[in-house]
């Protein structure tokens, strides 16, 4: 053999070598790449309430329109506007001059009335006397009779007229009918009220407690009794738990419990009309003011919930990436509920053991074949939530 065909050799020898050496870490590479790691969590069932939210309307508890019952002038407001007050308190104060006349009048036609019982009776007992021995003829005693029964009828309706006359005369103090805060006076000193009507003057609003007015759609109203009866839901022993939401986002501090609940769905709204009540001690819930409830209404033992970001919506459906049984990424369109701290309540589409990708969920490619890594489901599983 030539020197030139062994020189020839070694170089052939030397480039496969260094072939053979890059091949191997391109070979690595390729084996790395084909299968990403990628942070899942293991679908699990959680007890979670069932809830809703609606809105609803603050009504006082009780609501009295404090009216004149007499005819006079007002003379003066008695009361602050505004102004916590007692059942019986003065509100306004009429000119009782002419009503005090009427009860002079009355207590005048009263005096007259039994000054005529008493000659009647007199007359009455002369006759009794004399009709035994018929010197006053049956016609003449039945008629004094008649005359004592009339003039005590007169009595009684002179009695009855007196009686209104003080009546009259107390109703000149215009007083609140219930406990309550007095509202802005609607008549003022110098007003003639009760003319021809009972003028309204003002009007006293009991606020503690305080219905909220709320109405649940019909369906759900079926949707939540089927559910009870299929067992999917777990009732509250009947019992709603009623939290009410302010206007800042917050809960108000007292829960409230439903009062009323009507037997029949309204045909204008399609819905069932509810009341409930909350305490009020600081006044904070004002009458007609708009408010949001949270109503739990059952338990839901076997809810699937999935962290925020692993859920990809858009216009048409909602979809996370799950794992399969040969380690590649499936799109999975999945029915949501509500989020409940941060977590998606998947309603369909996802069964209990199933792995679902929780990171970089809008990068990944479906088909692609990853190596999942467990996220501890502590993190991201909600158990039972306190209301």
């Amino acid at each position: 053999m030539s020197r030139f065909s062994v020189s020839t050799a070694a170089v052939a020898a030397l480039l496969l070598l260094q072939l053979s050496a890059c091949s191997k870490p391109q070979e690595s590479t390729q084996a790395a790449t084909t299968a990403p790691e990628v942070d899942v969590v293991t679908v699990q069932t959680a007890e979670i309430p069932a809830e809703v939210e609606l809105p609803g309307r603050v009504e006082a508890f009780r609501i009295a329109e404090v009216r004149a019952r007499v005819s006079g002038i007002v003379s003066k407001r008695l009361y602050q506007e505004g102004q916590t007050v007692k059942a019986g308190t003065p509100l306004f104060a009429l000119n009782p001059e002419q009503l005090q006349a009427s009860k002079l009048e009355a207590d005048a036609e009263l005096a007259r009335t039994e000054a005529n019982l008493v000659n009647a009776n007199d007359k009455l007992q002369r006759y009794q006397a004399l009709v035994g021995d018929q010197s006053v003829s049956q016609r003449d005693y039945r008629a004094a009779q008649a005359e004592a029964q009339l003039a005590k009828a007169e009595v009684a309706a002179a009695q009855a007229k007196l009686n209104r006359a003080k009546l009259d005369v107390a109703y000149a103090n215009v007083t609140a009918p219930i406990d309550g805060v007095a509202r802005r006076a609607l008549v003022t000193e110098g007003a003639l009220v009760g003319k021809d009507e009972a003028t309204h003057m003002t009007t006293v609003e009991q606020i503690n407690p305080v219905y909220v007015n709320f109405a649940q759609s019909s369906s759900e109203v079926f949707a939540l009794r089927k559910a009870l009866r299929d067992g999917q839901l777990k009732g509250n022993h009947g019992q709603l738990e009623i939290a009410l939401l302010l206007p800042d986002g917050s809960t108000y501090a007292s829960a409230g419990k439903l009062s009323f609940s009507d037997v029949s769905v309204n045909q204008t709204t399609d819905s069932v009309v509810m009341r409930a009540i909350f305490e009020n001690p600081q006044q904070e819930l004002m009458p007609g003011a708009y408010v949001r409830l949270k109503i739990r209404q059952a338990t839901n033992p076997n809810a699937i919930l999935i962290p925020r970001d692993a859920l990809i919506r858009d216009q048409f459906s909602s979809r996370v990436w799950v794992v399969n049984a040969k380690s590649e990424l499936e799109s999975r369109e999945v029915q949501t509920g509500r989020v409940l701290d941060k977590q998606w309540v998947i309603e369909q589409g996802l069964q209990p053991g199933e792995q679902v990708v929780v990171t970089n969920a809008a990068t990944q490619t479906a088909g692609v074949k990853v190596t999942p890594k467990q996220v501890s489901a502590k993190d991201n599983i909600t158990k039972a939530v306190a209301p």
